[in-house]
């Protein structure tokens, strides 16, 4: 299948249907009333990411697509039927943008997520719609309202955590076969890769990242030459790019020229691109001697005055590969930010534990006490007998005398 990465298309939502001016009208029913329905809400346009497609190319032909209008409303209480939306399926990763001012309307990255790009238009009010106490035979209706209509320009950016630069026939397909199941073409003539390629490298058990291969850039890129700088969108989702330098090219060029023309055309292309993270990877390292390889790969990063990481690989050989897997998935793994695992406050080992509060018994007379003494002491002026405490009264226990002892009888 071919691989397009960019379309320009029209997309056009139906209008509403427009309201009905209608009346009642039956035999032995002098006063039937209005009874006009509203039109149906016009087909609006979404778009949806689908992880099955991996390029636009149903959009190259079919560059036209047109939801259908609303139906009008009718007597008889009859509302107008909406018609269906169209849901437009692209890869994930695309982005969408307006043809005439370039602004994105919408980045499709979540699978499954539909985004409205074109409303319908709402449907007109019937008759029966503007029906009041005062207003019972309502004459006006209103007709629908237009949908939006849009150009818009499909640009597809592939989702990867690492991209592969570098010269023609520098061994970046070869690389990526290497350390993934991709599987590009190879040859030994440049500009062999003519569309991006995806691999998804498993350094261990779910540990995995993806790395994206473009076709190759040469000097003079931006102008034109070769194939053009217009696959570099595809790395600007990357986290890391891998700058792979052929150590023994074919053509006797200097590689260290070579790796400066290319980060100039980085800069041409996007400021923002040219400043993410990239490390070195000498390549083809089976194809020089061993006694050259020190001093050979000495010099080149000496002129280059890199400062940052190197890998001396062959990808061919498979040689020195995993250490450099290993470096990128911590490195790609730093940079993703993972969820905190939700903690539960009871298990929290800074979290104060509460004293159980303990309900002491109200003692009135004390509380009424305190509370006059403490008022006494905040506000010299006297306190209204009205509003004062009242101190319950002292029990005084009354004993009754006791009886007076009986005499006893004589006959007793």
């Amino acid at each position: 299948m071919k691989f397009v990465d960019e379309a320009v298309i029209d997309i056009a939502a139906g209008n509403g249907g427009a309201g009905c001016m209608s009346f009642r009208r039956e035999k032995c029913i002098p006063f039937g009333g209005p009874n006009g329905g509203n039109g149906g809400k016009g087909g609006s346009i979404w778009f949806v990411g689908d992880r099955n497609l991996n390029t636009l190319i149903d959009y190259r032909y079919a560059r036209r697509h047109e939801a259908r209008n609303g139906e009008s409303g009718r007597g008889s209480d009859q509302f107008g039927a909406a018609s269906e939306d169209i849901v437009l399926r692209v890869p994930v990763g695309t982005i969408v943008k307006d043809f005439e001012t370039d602004q994105i309307l919408a980045e499709l990255i979540e699978p499954d997520v539909p985004v409205l790009l074109c409303k319908g238009g709402d449907g007109g009010f019937g008759n029966m719609h503007y029906k009041t106490s005062t207003n019972r035979a309502p004459r006006q209706h209103t007709p629908g309202w237009p949908g939006e209509h849009k150009k818009v320009r499909l640009e597809l950016r592939v989702l990867a955590d690492v991209g592969l630069l570098g010269m023609p026939n520098a061994g970046k397909s070869t690389l990526i076969t290497a350390i993934s199941n991709a599987r590009p073409k190879i040859a030994d003539y440049p500009f062999t890769t003519l569309h991006p390629n995806l691999g998804v490298v498993r350094v261990g058990p779910e540990k995995s990242f993806v790395v994206a291969d473009i076709p190759g850039l040469i000097e003079g890129a931006a102008e034109g030459a070769g194939l053009g700088h217009q696959f570099l969108r595809h790395l600007q989702r990357t986290r890391l790019l891998l700058h792979v330098i052929d150590m023994a090219p074919f053509d006797d060029v200097d590689p260290v020229q070579q790796a400066k023309a290319l980060a100039l055309e980085l800069k041409k292309y996007d400021p923002e691109l040219a400043a993410k993270p990239r490390w070195l990877v000498l390549n083809k390292l089976d194809m020089v001697a061993l006694d050259d390889r020190a001093a050979r790969v000495k010099d080149i990063v000496k002129r280059l005055k890199w400062k940052g990481p190197v890998f001396e690989i062959s990808a061919l050989a498979r040689e020195g590969l995993q250490p450099m897997l290993h470096a990128i998935f911590e490195h790609v793994h730093a940079q993703v930010e993972q969820p905190a695992p939700p903690v539960d406050p009871r298990f929290e080992a800074d979290t104060p534990i509460a004293a159980p509060v303990v309900d002491e018994p109200v003692r009135p007379v004390r509380a009424a006490k305190k509370v006059a003494k403490a008022a006494q002491a905040d506000n010299d002026e006297p306190v209204d007998p009205r509003f004062a405490p009242i101190e319950p009264e002292l029990e005084i226990e009354v004993t009754a005398p006791a009886a007076p002892a009986r005499r006893r009888s004589r006959a007793a």
